[in-house]
């Protein structure tokens, strides 16, 4: 049975928390571009993307950012926006849980042959076993949890949940 690490309005805090610190690194730009990793990713970047449009007058882009997790570097990654749309400005790569950091790099590498303004990471769960010298730049939570442990992000309606396995 899995234990839950965090409630529903536990997430709800910490996206508001994190969409204030985009809005404070990003306070001087007109549009941000949130890149949601396809799956908990996406889901977690239009939850930020939602508290983000009611705090700034700033233009909120979501950017659906896809890729195989299990091979990243075969199947390559793929963006919803052409590279032309996201040129110049400011770009937060968003994931659920921050395991090896293998699907973040990736993802990093992907944004970084293109001219940003600035990159940056925001994950819900950071799990503090990397593989890659990658880090969240917004996280809601922080776990030092053994490689067998499996964490678990359900976004539902009303019901979401980190759960530890």
């Amino acid at each position: 049975m899995a234990n839950r690490i965090l409630s529903h309005q536990q997430i709800q805090h910490k996206i508001r928390r994190i969409a204030y610190q985009i809005y404070e690194t990003n306070v001087d730009e007109d549009k941000i571009i949130l890149a949601g990793i396809v799956g908990g990713g996406l889901e977690f970047a239009k939850k930020i993307q939602r508290v983000l449009r009611k705090i700034t007058d700033a233009e909120i882009v979501l950017c659906k950012v896809q890729m195989d997790k299990k091979n990243p570097l075969g199947s390559g990654v793929k963006t919803s926006l052409a590279e032309a749309d996201y040129t110049n400005q400011s770009v937060v790569l968003v994931d659920d849980v921050l395991n090896s950091g293998t699907t973040l790099i990736y993802g990093v590498h992907h944004f970084l042959q293109t001219p940003l303004k600035k990159l940056k990471t925001a994950v819900l769960v950071n799990r503090n076993h990397k593989k890659y010298p990658v880090k969240a730049d917004f996280k809601g939570i922080s776990l030092s949890t053994s490689l067998q442990e499996h964490v678990e992000v359900t976004f539902e309606s009303k019901n979401d949940g980190v759960y530890l396995d």
